[in-house]
């Protein structure tokens, strides 16, 4: 019934998964009952519709009625096939047995009396007899086809060794042995050739230098390829006539989509990506919530990042999104605020192992910050100090995004007027959150109360670091529709309110 089973099998069928083969145990009842109240669909014609090969009415208790099934959907290797099980829920419980009754509570030490009974099953509980175990047993069959897998692998790294290689790097998930260097020097390369973009655009970017050295990336968007520039030069559909491509069109189907690069992630040999509006995050927030639960290599692009995106509106600019995501353990969240540190996100993106990373991007232009090549690396912190007084600062500033821009002018301009004061960009809290508490106390010295947070994005989740009497400058209501820099005036987000939110707090 869920829509993510819609959104994923129809998928399936376009692309022609012919080694997919699912079971569907259909037995009539949820946790609610009986379904009749509440699903009355055509599955079978449902999942012909979407191109799959359908085997209907299997008795589910007939083993040898799975298994022949089973043969039939192996040797259909054009589409994928959906087994139709007609089973009885808590079958062999004679009180229980096709009732909700049994869905999700215990049979009781009665009912599984009773059950052995009807199942003539003379056993005690977890006695298996030894001819059923020697069916079952696999560590010598295991370990025949281990060594016979181990054998060929032998012979083919012999005839193919560069193949052989590459394969085992990619299976371990380790990145290329060039990696650290050619991303590095893309990085030094930016820094010296400042370019005024869209962090979406250099994202894409990042793309077109990463994307040559990692044969693993395996990319897509959910039917939004041109807005959230997520195809390279060397993207390749993949499609039901060639399985070979390494960037998937989605089509509609954001829930599908992120659960479906979890399962690339956990195959392995991939660094699946895959991107949306920021907005649309939400209606695949499990998948990501699982990504994290899970600790997978996945990487979530999202673009059109606030109130920036402009006349769309409210029902397309996101405004409490960030703020989930970062309320979600295990999930590094990126928010650029140029190209460098763009290139610095997708780099931490593509070295984490050990859990998944959103990338958030913005869809209107934003100037490169000048920056040492100290403050380069320090962006991979999560946060640093990008300008800082010459003296001891009176006043922090901490922005993330299009608003890192906001937060310097308002340092120049109150610099001016005497006050000393720190511009720290934190492109990611996530990151920095992980730092060590010299290098965070370096950054946010606890003897300066007085900070101004700025994000285009819900307020709450600044307080940590600007305390309660700091001041935020963001978001407390929905967006509206307008131009850009009308919406960002009309909500307060400019320089003015920063400066006068600064004098408020020196006086």
């Amino acid at each position: 019934m869920e829509g993510i089973s819609h959104e994923a099998c129809s998928l399936a069928g376009t692309l022609g998964l012919g080694k997919l083969v699912a079971f569907w145990d259909d037995n009539g009842i949820s946790i609610d009952g009986h379904v009749e109240g509440w699903f009355t669909d055509d599955t079978p014609a449902r999942f012909e519709a979407y191109g799959w090969h359908v085997i209907r009415n299997v008795d589910g208790h007939d083993a040898s009625a799975v298994a022949a099934a089973v043969a039939q959907a192996k040797a259909e290797t054009n589409k994928p096939t959906l087994i139709c099980c007609r089973t009885v829920i808590g079958y062999g419980a004679p009180n229980k047995g096709g009732s909700h009754d049994c869905h999700g509570a215990p049979l009781g030490d009665a009912e599984i009396a009773a059950a052995r009974e009807f199942l003539q099953w003379p056993y005690a509980p977890f006695d298996i007899p030894a001819d059923i175990y020697a069916e079952w047993d696999a560590k010598e069959k295991g370990a025949t086809q281990q060594n016979e897998w181990q054998q060929l692998f032998a012979r083919y790294a012999a005839a193919f060794p560069k193949q052989a290689e590459e394969f085992s790097r990619r299976v371990a998930g380790e990145l290329p042995a060039n990696w650290a260097e050619q991303s590095q020097d893309y990085i030094a390369k930016l820094q010296a050739t400042p370019a005024n973009i869209a962090s979406r655009k250099a994202s894409q970017n990042a793309l077109e230098a990463y994307g040559a050295l990692l044969p693993e990336f395996m990319g897509g968007s959910a039917d939004l390829a041109g807005s959230n520039l997520t195809i390279w030069s060397g993207s390749k559909p993949l499609t039901a006539a060639d399985a070979s491509g390494n960037y998937v069109y989605y089509g509609v189907r954001e829930f599908g989509m992120s659960a479906i690069m979890n399962g690339i992630a956990l195959h392995g040999g991939f660094v699946p990506y895959g991107a949306t509006f920021l907005m649309f995050m939400e209606y695949a927030r499990n998948a990501v919530r699982m990504a994290a639960l899970m600790k997978q290599r996945v990487i979530f692009v999202y673009t059109h990042d606030s109130i920036g995106l402009g006349e769309d509106g409210p029902t397309h600019q996101p405004v409490e999104q960030l703020a989930a995501l970062r309320a979600t353990p295990n999930l590094d969240n990126w928010r650029p605020c140029d190209q460098v540190e763009s290139a610095v996100a997708w780099k931490a993106a593509i070295e984490r192992t050990t859990g998944p990373t959103s990338l958030i991007f913005t869809r209107q232009n934003l100037p490169q910050q000048n920056r040492t090549d100290e403050q380069v690396a320090a962006i991979a912190r999560g946060g640093y100090i990008l300008k800082d007084s010459k003296i001891a600062p009176e006043l922090i500033i901490i922005a993330t995004g299009s608003e890192v821009e906001l937060a310097m002018q308002a340092a120049a301009q109150l610099e001016q007027q005497g006050k000393a004061v720190r511009v720290v960009s934190m492109p990611s809290t996530d990151v920095f959150e992980q730092q060590d508490v010299q290098y965070r106390e370096a950054v946010l010295p606890s003897a300066v109360t007085k900070r101004i947070a700025v994000e285009a994005g819900i307020t709450d989740c600044w307080y940590k670091y600007v305390g309660l009497n700091g001041k935020i400058i963001g978001m407390t209501s929905f967006g509206e529709s307008a131009p850009a820099e009308q919406l960002f005036a009309h909500f307060g987000i400019t320089t003015e309110k920063v400066i006068e939110a600064a004098q408020q707090l020196l006086a």
